[in-house]
């Protein structure tokens, strides 16, 4: 007698093709999306460390420029006995200007506040903390060959007018500056300073100078280079400071002082 086996075969179903490019499309889809996500952050830190980099920049200048206006008009007359007839060589006079102080001219001497505008600053004082007296600038396009640069000049004061005779010798500066409104100026009353440019060579303008008692600065920045991906522009950095200065300014004396000018 034979045993009759009876074998079930079981069909083994496997995955269709379209079941396959359906998956491998889907795959795509989600590694597409996190490699876009991947490519986006790593152009966004970039962007960001771009914006860290030009905000240290501008940091590093506007401290610069804190510490310069904390010298100025240092030293000047008040500390000095001009009547000495033992100063060698003799004192430096100028009588171009009746309301000045007639040692203004004097490279022992800082007059202080020289000349403001919106784009430029110039006065006098000892920024490098030993006496000599400096003449300094900040400026835009300050050396005319860098047009968005915002750039300090300082150079050894000589015996000769402040806002005429003095050397430039360019150096540090900050690029791609997008305003050339850069500083403002307010009196001892809070009274903005908004007639500029000023400086000593008129009297109204040597009063002003010795009336100042604050200097804001407002530096924006612009990188070309570098698109900011959220707005598609190029990224931008500001950077904001405002200064109280000890203004004895020898612009003005006697009977034209005012303000915060401590002759």
């Amino acid at each position: 007698m034979k045993m009759r086996r009876n074998f079930v075969h079981h069909r083994q179903r496997g995955f269709t093709l379209l079941e396959l490019l359906l998956v491998l499309g889907i795959l795509g889809l989600v590694t597409g999306a996190v490699f876009s996500q991947m490519g986006v952050a790593q152009q966004r830190m970039t962007t960001e460390g771009v914006k860290l980099d030009d905000f240290q920049e501008a940091r590093d200048f506007v401290d610069q420029f804190f510490r310069d206006i904390n010298q100025i008009g240092d030293p000047n007359t008040r500390i000095a006995d001009t009547t000495s007839l033992l100063w060698s060589p003799a004192l430096t006079v100028q009588t171009s200007y009746n309301y000045a102080s007639p040692y203004i001219n004097d490279n022992r001497f800082g007059i202080g506040l020289v000349k403001i505008d919106n784009a430029q600053l110039r006065f006098e004082g000892s920024v490098n903390g030993v006496g000599t007296v400096q003449s300094v600038i900040y400026a835009v396009n300050g050396s005319g060959s860098c047009t968005l640069c915002l750039q300090r000049s300082q150079v050894d004061k000589i015996a000769a007018d402040p806002l005429t005779g003095q050397a430039t010798n360019w150096g540090t500066e900050v690029n791609d500056a997008v305003s050339t409104v850069i500083f403002k100026y307010f009196l001892t009353d809070g009274t903005q300073v908004t007639t500029l440019p000023v400086d000593y060579t008129t009297l109204a303008g040597a009063q002003t100078l010795a009336n100042v008692k604050t200097i804001q600065i407002n530096l924006t920045i612009r990188n070309p280079k570098v698109m900011d991906q959220k707005t598609g522009q190029p990224i931008e950095s500001t950077f904001e400071g405002e200064v109280s200065l000890n203004n004895c300014s020898m612009a003005a004396v006697g009977a034209y002082t005012q303000g915060m000018s401590c002759n």
